[in-house]
């Protein structure tokens, strides 16, 4: 652990904030509120507007128990407010900080234009804060004015917290997350547009270019139109970044980056880290899992180290543990019963950079010719923002999903590896580029290329764009590869790729012809000093954020790939599901299975539910049905086909397990179509006012997915993999963290859809919503088919009677058959009664005794509950 420098004496502040205070005027008063929580100290918060020139800032202000204590202030996302902090901001001020919370410029109900993190606007406006902080009495202070504060915050908010320390030397520490250093370089990496996240930002975002300051509006819109990114856009949105301040910021600065992140790549992180610690400040790096395009955030983990972070450089507690130096997040495969991801860290005790430890590996593949296509279409697909945190962590999981249309790129690989290789940092490549234009804008990409040479898995979805201006009698580049952290299995082989186009990027319109050679081996970081922890809990998500994308990678596998599938089986045509005999080993077990001869079929209009306690492998088995592992025997048939990865059947399957993830800033209908967009289908064949209508979301498509509830955010998932109307629809868990009326609602949709004549397959724990939605049950235990059937058949024994009647059973009638002898209970439903029996009284003799007390009976017959049945089945299977 570092020893933090020595606190410093007066500190000069700069010039533009000259009158500042003066400027700040308080709107009323205010409004306190206590939050409480399960006997923690009470929170109080107050919330208040404070007026700044050219715009009102809703704040919020936090703090709990008595005292001075060091601030914090934490900033929020890019079209999110205050309100998405509120969680940390609590939890900050009962760990002992008065905390601040905003919504930025033009966002939540803050009025102003978007400057972008306008030094001269949304900068200055942090600055203001600190004043009114070192006004308040609960606040400790360096000295008059200059109170002990912190600065945090993901995105938007990060780059403010980097911002506000550059220009600001009161600020104290910093912990900025999945942030940039400089934003043209991160909108136009090596002069290329990144035109699918700009569009994000710019169209919708910040809720349209209005929104904004003009001169950012009209900068956007000159760039979008032509492609190319000009010197007065690049230094608009360079004066907005950290790194025009890089040589002031001097303070202990914590800096968490994505992995998953297509916008925000590590580079950024790197960037920032270098020129923070050449200005002497301690810096501690941590590349997380999740980042802008999905995967998990490890929201705990990561508030948890920020805490230490702020408990060590602001409350000075020299035994907080700040964790270590550098950390990174890596998948520790995954459970084969049940899908969950094992995430584990490797620590450093420094941070190493993108280039530590290089390995050469060598490549073959000669001179390749390729074209850039006439209009840059059709382009390459790798991360596409809003899906690419689904395809980046299916990649993880060894699914290869990005898509290279032949004669639009050269490929040059290696020999396979003959030990396992793990890549921390960027590749680099030195290549020889020809263009009969005189330039080219290249994507340049490695793929894990598996041993049969056809599976490859681009790491985090990421390619890096290059350049390359005079090239028309050739040019010597060396290529910076994304920067990923990821393990090459032995046997594999590494892939270097030379796209013309990308989905994500603008390439030149013109159709060109390129020439490209390597002239080096690849170069890989590897970093062999981190130390990997043992494997922690697990964490949710085999189908991750975006399920529905299994669609797309079907789609886009069988662009790429054939396989020798049985042929089709007439006489299962009308058939949506018939497994047979299917069998799945444990990895390396021979005698272990995670799924042992499983045989059932499913008939269309059936509600099936599959059950079973943990480990008894419906996950496996729902894994193998939408073609992400193969089985070791047996075969699933969908309508007829013979499943395997990739094959065109699963176009008609549709799919949702929880973790479904979701643009925040786009509404409802935005999320969806740029969903279907991305799967290459044409809009038509969405049926999207279809979907919508059977998830039943009404005027909510219209809304900010920010703004959902859980329940209206599962329902959106459930919409996305109902988009095209599939004829198979399988729920994995629909209501997980629902309450009752939302559990109600889901039921609904279900039923719903299953009314047209399609087929629903549903995994759930919740016994009770299983026996009211579905038709049908497949029960598993230890890999095994218990039962199958109607749901009424398998509820239908047991010692308890359904007694339907005609007209309601009166409560004097209903005390005397309680009182019947051999009768345990009896209870009204909604059409009779439930009549417990204590052994000594038959059915016959029931009837005898309900006619004589003047039931108007019309049907008695067993009845118990699927609890009780499942419980029944379940003990049956393992005795």
């Amino acid at each position: 652990m570092e020893t933090p420098p020595p606190r410093r004496g007066p500190r000069p502040r700069a010039r533009w904030l000259a009158g500042a205070a003066a400027a700040l005027v308080l709107v009323g008063a205010g409004t306190w509120t206590a939050v409480a929580s399960d006997g923690a100290p009470a929170v109080r918060r107050q919330d208040r507007t404070m007026d700044m020139p050219g715009a009102t800032i809703d704040t919020s202000y936090f703090t709990s128990g008595t005292g001075r204590r060091p601030a914090v202030l934490i900033g929020h996302g890019f079209g999110g407010s205050k309100d998405d902090v509120r969680t940390q901001a609590e939890k900050l001020a009962r760990d002992g900080y008065a905390v601040l919370t905003w919504s930025a410029r033009g966002f939540g109900k803050s009025t102003g234009k978007i400057g972008l993190n306008d030094p001269d606007r949304e900068v200055k406006d942090v600055s203001r804060m600190i004043d009114w902080l070192a006004k308040r009495p609960e606040v400790e202070l360096d000295k008059a004015g200059d109170p002990r504060v912190g600065i945090t915050g993901q995105s938007y908010g990060g780059a403010v917290s980097l911002l506000a320390a550059g220009y600001d030397k009161r600020v104290d520490a910093i912990a900025p997350q999945i942030t940039y250093w400089n934003l043209a370089d991160a909108l136009f990496p090596d002069g290329v547009f990144k035109k699918l996240w700009a569009g994000i930002f710019f169209s919708v975002g910040g809720g349209g270019c209005g929104t904004y300051e003009k001169q950012l509006c009209d900068m956007y819109q000159r760039v979008a139109v032509s492609g190319t990114p000009d010197a007065a856009a690049r230094t608009m949105l360079e004066q907005r970044s950290p790194s025009a301040v890089g040589d002031r910021i001097d303070v202990p600065a914590l800096i968490v980056q994505g992995q998953s992140d297509s916008l925000f790549p590590l580079g950024q992180a790197d960037a920032m880290a270098k020129a923070i610690s050449a200005n002497g400040a301690p810096v501690d790096v941590d590349w997380k899992q999740g980042g802008h395009d999905g995967g998990d955030p490890e929201t705990g983990r990561v508030e948890s180290r920020i805490t230490s972070w702020f408990d060590r450089y602001l409350k000075d507690d020299k035994s907080a543990d700040t964790g270590p130096a550098f950390r990174v997040s890596r998948t520790g495969g995954v459970d084969s019963t049940d899908g969950q991801a094992l995430l584990r860290g490797a620590t450093g005790a420094r941070y190493p950079g993108l280039e530590s430890g290089g390995t050469d590996v060598p490549l073959s593949g000669g001179t390749k010719t390729f074209a850039n296509p006439p209009g840059a279409s059709p382009p390459a697909i790798s991360a596409v923002p809003g899906l690419g945190g689904g395809l980046s962590q299916l990649s993880s999981l060894g699914v290869g999903l990005s898509l290279d249309f032949p004669g639009q790129y050269a490929s040059f690989e290696s020999r396979p590896l003959g030990e396992a290789l793990r890549i921390t940092g960027s590749p680099t490549v030195r290549v020889t580029v020809t263009s009969d234009t005189g330039d080219a804008v290249l994507f340049g990409k490695v793929y894990d290329v598996g041993p049969d040479g056809r599976q490859q898995v681009l790491p985090s979805q990421l390619v890096a764009p290059v350049k390359v201006e005079d090239a028309r009698q050739g040019k010597a580049v060396e290529l910076t590869m994304p920067a990923v952290d990821h393990e090459v299995d032995a046997g594999h082989r590494l892939r270097v790729v030379l796209a013309a186009t990308d989905l994500g990027y603008a390439s030149p319109v013109v159709p060109a012809t390129y020439r490209v050679s390597v002239d080096s081996p690849l170069t890989v970081p590897t970093v062999p000093g981190l130390t990997t922890a043992a494997t922690t809990l697990p964490w949710w998500v085999w189908g991750l954020p975006v399920i529905g994308v299994l669609i797309a990678a079907a789609l886009l596998l069988t662009a790429r790939r054939r396989t020798n599938a049985p042929a089709p089986d007439p006489a299962l045509a009308q058939v949506p599901l018939q497994i047979t005999g299917l069998t799945k080993r444990y990895a390396k077990s021979a005698d272990r299975y995670a799924v042992r001869d499983l045989s059932f079929q499913v008939e269309k209009g059936q509600v099936l539910g599959l059950l079973g306690p943990n480990g008894a492998g419906k996950t496996t088995t729902l894994r193998m049905l939408m073609g992400l592992i193969a089985p070791d025997a047996g075969e699933i048939r969908v309508f007829g086909h013979a499943i395997r990865p990739g094959a065109p059947v699963l176009s008609r399957v549709g799919s949702f397990v929880e973790g479904a993830g979701f643009l925040p800033h786009l509404s409802g209908r935005a999320n969806l179509e740029l969903y279907w967009q991305a799967t290459g289908r044409p809009g038509e064949d969405s049926h999207i006012e279809e979907a919508l209508k059977i998830a039943g979301l009404g005027d909510a498509l219209a809304r900010a997915v920010r703004t959902y509830s859980q329940g209206m955010r599962q329902r959106l998932a459930i919409a996305q993999a109902m988009l095209g109307m599939p004829d198979l629809l399988i729920l994995d868990e629909p209501t997980n963290g629902l309450d009752p009326p939302q559990i109600r609602e889901m039921r609904d949709v279900m039923i719903r859809y299953a009314a047209g004549g399609r087929t629903v397959i549903v995994s759930s724990h919740l016994l009770s919503e299983v026996e009211q939605s579905c038709t049908h049950l497949v029960v598993m235990h230890q890999g095994r088919l218990i039962q199958a059937g109607p749901v009424a058949e398998i509820t239908g024994s047991g010692d308890t009677l359904l007694v339907t009647t005609a007209e309601p059973v009166s409560e004097p009638v209903l005390e005397k058959i309680a009182a019947l002898p051999g009768v345990g209970s009896a209870v009204r439903t909604d059409d009779g009664l439930l009549v417990a029996l204590g052994g000594t009284l038959s059915t016959g003799a029931l009837i005898t005794e309900l006619v004589r007390l003047d039931v108007s009976l019309t049907g008695v017959g067993p009845h118990r509950r699927l609890e009780d049945a499942f419980l029944t089945l379940i003990s049956g299977g393992s005795a």
